[in-house]
């Protein structure tokens, strides 16, 4: 039976109904690239399926002035951007972006998961950066048009997709200080193999004090560059002691866990409860960490969203009452963390057989081989 759950707002905005992609279809009209990647060339980046760093043939792009609104909707080639050595975004920081994947289905249609979700947090950052929000109808609109447009570059290994990544910028050339009038939007895309090579390997963790990747009244629960930027020197220093990862905790006490550099976190209890930091207002309110609370009330599983505290945890991993901790996002759907580790602490934890179910249910729903009873696939074409 499902635990009663209040939907937050952006769950509830998330879940409003959207048009068909073919009634969006053809907001963003497309300008064909007349020079798109080679056959050969293609088929290196679909050999390769490197995540980010090869891009496809097109992208959405929409542009916002205070005079005319959003306006301009259209797909064009990939290209660098010409922007003003002026440009706000490159001064102020106003900017914010998405992670959302498009799946090829064994029938090989197009899918993507929860973008009304993505749309929502999208005008949540925007909103707290000072930005205009866009009608989900767009947003959606936007990647229906783009994906059709670059439909061969998604990709049909299991569990790879076409990551997908949706951003907007304050482009108005001006250095003084106010939120600006004129932005972009654009979205691009890099075709993506499993982020888990040859099986489901853990990630090590070190838990970082001094640092923090947002504070309280900050814009922790936005999705924007500046949080990431803040991440990279604790994330940098937690690499040269031979961690892949770092965890966050709390800015007033330094006690609570709070996320890591870009994904939330939970925690599996020998009873087989659940336990996720709580939404303070200065985490990020991640659509996995979401999906992944729903999938688990309605499994019958306690979930708790609330303060942990290191040191209770650091201790129930060493007697046994913690049983597994994974980390979830859009990238790499749900990460087991295996090994964590502190000024004064360094356990050890197993890959775990509720971390590796969760997993398996989520990316099942999002491939298109398991029933997804929430509606939360969008067929693109």
């Amino acid at each position: 039976m499902s635990q009663h759950h209040t939907p937050t707002e952006l769950e509830r905005l998330g879940s409003m109904p959207l048009p068909s992609a073919d009634e969006l279809a053809g907001r963003f009209p497309l300008t064909p690239n007349p020079a798109p990647a080679s056959q050969s060339e293609y088929e290196q980046v679909m050999g390769e399926l490197s995540f980010g760093s090869r891009f496809t043939d097109h992208m959405a792009h929409m542009l916002w002035s205070a005079a005319q609104g959003w306006h301009q909707r259209e797909i064009i080639p990939f290209a660098p951007l010409a922007l003003s050595p002026a440009a706000a975004v490159l001064h102020y920081g106003q900017s914010a972006f998405e992670g959302i994947k498009a799946y090829r289905h064994e029938d090989g249609s197009v899918w993507t998961f929860r973008p009304g979700y993505n749309a929502a947090r999208l005008n949540h950052s925007a909103w707290r950066m000072a930005m205009p929000p866009m009608e989900a109808e767009d947003f959606v609109a936007s990647i229906v048009d783009y994906v059709r447009a670059d439909e061969r570059w998604v990709p049909s290994e299991p569990g790879s997709s076409l990551y997908l990544r949706p951003f907007m910028f304050a482009s108005e050339a001006f250095l003084g200080v106010h939120a600006a009038q004129e932005l972009d939007y654009y979205v691009i895309g890099s075709p993506s193999g499993p982020y888990f090579k040859g099986g489901v390997a853990g990630v090590s963790i070190w838990v970082v004090k001094g640092f923090h990747r947002a504070g309280p009244g900050g814009t922790g629960t936005a999705k924007v560059g500046g949080n990431y930027a803040a991440s990279l020197l604790p994330q940098q220093e937690a690499a040269e002691r031979g961690f892949n990862q770092v965890c966050f905790l709390d800015s007033y006490e330094e006690c609570y866990l709070e996320e890591l550099g870009g994904m939330n976190v939970f925690v599996v209890m020998a009873d087989g409860s659940v336990r996720t930091p709580e939404l303070s207002g200065v985490i990020l309110e991640g659509g996995t960490r979401s999906a992944i609370c729903r999938l688990l009330r309605d499994g019958g599983v306690e979930v708790r969203e609330e303060k942990i505290e290191l040191s209770a945890l650091v201790d129930g991993i060493s007697n046994g009452t913690v049983r597994e901790v994974f980390a979830c996002g859009t990238a790499a759907v749900v990460t087991p963390i295996t090994r964590l580790a502190g000024e004064g602490f360094d356990v050890e934890l197993p890959v775990g057989e509720s971390t590796l179910a969760i997993r398996t249910q989520l990316t099942d729903i999002q491939m298109g081989t398991a029933e997804d009873p929430y509606g939360w696939m969008y067929r693109i074409c």
